[in-house]
């Protein structure tokens, strides 16, 4: 994983667009299996076709998780444990066919503790025709590579090479006692 990176690496404003993947009704079926989620909704073609939507949708938790696994290589990142999803919204349907990709920005860095950090990032999951069908925010804890000092959350105006350059300087210090 050397190319993994590191939470120096990264800084608020940080973006990255992932791969595109198509939508099959393989993926729709699979995930109904694995879930236990038969909703007609989702498998009944006659039924969707009588609602607003007019065939089969995605199940929403299918798109968060294939929002997941795009993602996870945009940027592949040194991650410890996903902490938190918050306010991700369903903002239209998405059906067998549609191609989406993710669009990822890095909003705020909070350092935890000596060897990580929490990440706050920002990702929408955009379909062929450009439409925003789900996004929000993901908290993750992520690996630093080195000591970092305690601090408050990261501003946009801070670079964390700053940090990890102020945590070397206080380390010498120490030694030089």
């Amino acid at each position: 994983m050397s190319d993994c990176l590191y939470l120096e690496d990264i800084e608020p404003g940080s973006s990255w667009k992932s791969p595109a993947r198509t939508v099959t009704e393989t993926d729709i079926v699979s995930f109904a299996g694995m879930t236990g989620d038969y909703d007609p909704l989702h498998v009944d073609h006659e039924y969707a076709a009588e609602t607003p939507y007019g065939k089969p949708i995605a199940h929403g938790l299918l798109g968060l998780s294939l929002m997941a696994g795009l993602s996870s290589s945009c940027p592949r990142m040194r991650t410890l444990a996903l902490v938190k999803v918050d306010d991700w919204q369903f903002l239209k349907p998405v059906y067998v066919g549609d191609t989406i990709h993710v669009l990822t920005e890095v909003e705020q860095i909070t350092p935890r503790g000596r060897r990580s950090g929490e990440v706050v990032w920002h990702r929408k999951v955009i379909n062929q025709r450009g439409e925003c069908v789900q996004s929000g925010k993901l908290v993750t804890l992520v690996s630093s590579q080195s000591f970092l000092p305690r601090s408050k959350p990261v501003p946009a105006s801070i670079k964390l090479s700053k940090l990890r350059q102020a945590a070397a300087e206080k380390m010498d210090a120490v030694a030089e006692k």
